[in-house]
């Protein structure tokens, strides 16, 4: 995977990987790649999570989060997803 595939990665991984353990699984990024990618993709599952909880919404209704998906991934790393907020 090349520099600035990664790094579009990190930005949204939604946009290269259709799942987190797809991020796990992919053979061309290093462990610190993948979590990074995954703390990143955290971050914005929580967002997303925040911005329905203050009704910024359209009229689709909420998008579907990921939380609990990027979380099992990042403990398959043995890392700690973040404290909830």
């Amino acid at each position: 995977m090349t520099k600035s595939i990664v790094n579009e990665a990190i930005a949204d991984a939604s946009k290269i990987f259709d799942t987190p353990m797809e991020v796990v699984d992919a053979k061309d990024l290093s462990r610190d790649e993948k979590i990074k990618i995954l703390k990143n993709w955290e971050l914005d599952a929580r967002r997303l999570i925040s911005s329905g909880d203050e009704n910024m919404i359209d009229e689709r209704g909420p998008p579907r989060s990921r939380l609990p998906e990027v979380q099992a991934a990042l403990r398959v790393l043995d890392v700690e997803p973040a404290a909830s907020t």
